[in-house]
């Protein structure tokens, strides 16, 4: 479980650790090292997405690097059957599949296109959703961090 703590309020995810579990422990990772902790929302998609993760938003979720950025290293694709549905925390790449590192998107709502072509590695639980709902570009991630309320 990581708890995201935002400026809009506070939401957990639950990690697929079984049919993802480079995804599941390089977010752990990051979020236990801090990375996250002052980044910006640089994107939001109205019915579709919600995406940080950029290091380059630290300072400005407008940056012109903004979407460009990652830890240091890649991760490589690990599609599965699970869906892209509302709730659904998925991770951003390039146009190489094997090619995410740090940026992460929420669903919006259903987006079975994307299916087989990005990793889908947790969800949003409980009512978490009414924040993510909230979030806009500019908006800040305070912390990120590993173990939910229940743990």
């Amino acid at each position: 479980m990581i708890r995201v703590e935002t400026s809009k309020g506070t939401f957990e995810l639950e990690l697929f650790e079984d049919v993802a579990p480079r995804h599941a422990a390089n977010l752990e990772r990051l979020a236990r090292e801090g990375f996250y902790d002052g980044l910006h929302v640089h994107r939001v998609e109205p019915n579709f997405v919600v995406q940080a993760g950029c290091p380059h938003t630290r300072d400005n979720a407008r940056d012109p690097r903004a979407g460009t950025g990652g830890p240091g290293w890649l991760v490589d694709a690990e599609f599965n059957s699970k869906p892209h549905q509302r709730g659904t925390l998925g991770m951003a790449r390039s146009a190489d599949p094997n090619s995410a590192g740090s940026q992460w998107y929420i669903c919006l709502a259903e987006a079975r296109f994307l299916d087989h072509q990005y990793t889908v590695f947790g969800q949003v639980v409980g009512d978490g959703m009414t924040v993510v709902d909230q979030l806009r570009v500019g908006d800040q991630i305070l912390a990120m961090t590993v173990g939910g309320a229940d743990e």
